[in-house]
């Protein structure tokens, strides 16, 4: 079982919640969120927000924090190997009361179909508030490339 070592970051003026499944080895090891350099998380929120691309993990706070993005992951604790979504097993969810109590969040997403899975099963029947899945910024979903990806996160802009 792993604990998420990474605490949310939101501040009072977030006002959507972009929620991942859970942190990849690298990102664990850094010590914050999206750290793989081949994840598009960074480059395609900076794009769609039309600033540059945040490199240090303090710009990368100032940069949510900035554009009322609240971050964090849908799951508290698991089994998983390496960083492989498709094997996440026993799933302890995070309880986002922490942020939703705190900030007017008006929409939540997820980035990918294993964090909508995740959060449809886990978080949804306790909070009853429904979320946006967008697709996934990982570097396995090759299918998308950073235009499309761009395309689709544009709906972050409306809140």
């Amino acid at each position: 079982m792993i604990n998420h070592p990474i605490p949310p970051v939101f501040n009072a003026q977030s006002r959507i919640l972009i929620l991942g499944s859970f942190p990849s080895v690298l990102s664990r090891k850094q010590g914050f969120f999206y750290g793989h350099p081949q994840n598009r998380f960074w480059r395609v929120t900076a794009a769609v927000l039309n600033v540059p691309v945040p490199q240090s993990i303090e710009e990368k706070k100032e940069f949510l924090w900035a554009n009322g993005i609240a971050l964090w992951d849908v799951i508290a604790s698991c089994d998983i190997e390496g960083s492989a979504d498709s094997s996440i097993k026993n799933v302890r969810p995070n309880d986002l009361r922490v942020i939703l109590d705190h900030c007017d969040i008006r929409q939540i997403f997820v980035n990918g179909k294993t964090a909508e899975k995740l959060y449809c099963k886990q978080i949804l029947p306790v909070l009853l508030r429904e979320a946006r899945v967008l697709p996934s910024t990982s570097p396995a979903n090759a299918s998308w490339n950073i235009e499309r990806l761009c395309a689709a996160w544009r709906v972050i802009r409306v809140y």
